[in-house]
Formats: structure tokens, C-alpha cells, sequence
């Protein structure tokens, strides 16, 4: 009598670990592109800065100069991916809103 039930119950339990399973991969791989693409927004980050601010090698430190061209480079980068970011996800949410309208 109860051997089907069981039977089914063993099955959805199945599918509910592999599902898990399956979740917790996905987030790895998100996880790690996502590291992948803020090192490659970083990498990108220091070599569009130091390129446009750094041309005097012929001294170990940085002039104020460059040292001030650095920091309102980075901070520049940085406002611009933190308001690209944003826009990103207001474009996100109105497109997943419009979606669920239809």
C-alpha cells in the first residue's frame, strides 16, 4: 500500500538533490565569471590610469602630479562602473517587469 508513496517520495527527493546540486553549481560558476570580470574591469582599470597618468621613469615614486591624475582617474572609473551598474539593473528590472506583464 505505502510502497508506491515511498516509492514516488524517494524519487521527488532525488530530483530536489539533484536540483540542489545543480543550484549550487550554477553559483559557482556565477561566482567565479564574476571574479573573472571585475579582475578583467581592474586589470583594465590600473592600465587605462597608468597609461594616461604615469610618463615620468626616470624616479621610483610618483610625482603629485601623477599621484592626482591616479586618484581622480580610479575614482572616475569607479563612479562610471558604479552608475553603469545601476543603469544595468533599472534596464534589468523594467525588462523583467515588461515580461511579466505579457
Amino acid at each position: 500500500m505505502f510502497g508506491g508513496l515511498l516509492g514516488s517520495f524517494g524519487a521527488v527527493s532525488e530530483k530536489a538533490i539533484g536540483k540542489a546540486a545543480e543550484s549550487r553549481e550554477l553559483d559557482q560558476r556565477l561566482q567565479k565569471r564574476q571574479v573573472k570580470e571585475f579582475m578583467s574591469v581592474f586589470g583594465n582599470l590600473v592600465d587605462n590610469c597608468f597609461t594616461a597618468c604615469v610618463d615620468d621613469f626616470t624616479s621610483k615614486a610618483l610625482s603629485g602630479r601623477e599621484s592626482g591624475c591616479i586618484s581622480r582617474c580610479v575614482l572616475k572609473s569607479m563612479s562610471t562602473q558604479t552608475r553603469l551598474g545601476e543603469r544595468f539593473g533599472e534596464l534589468n528590472a523594467a525588462m523583467t517587469a515588461e515580461m511579466q506583464r505579457r
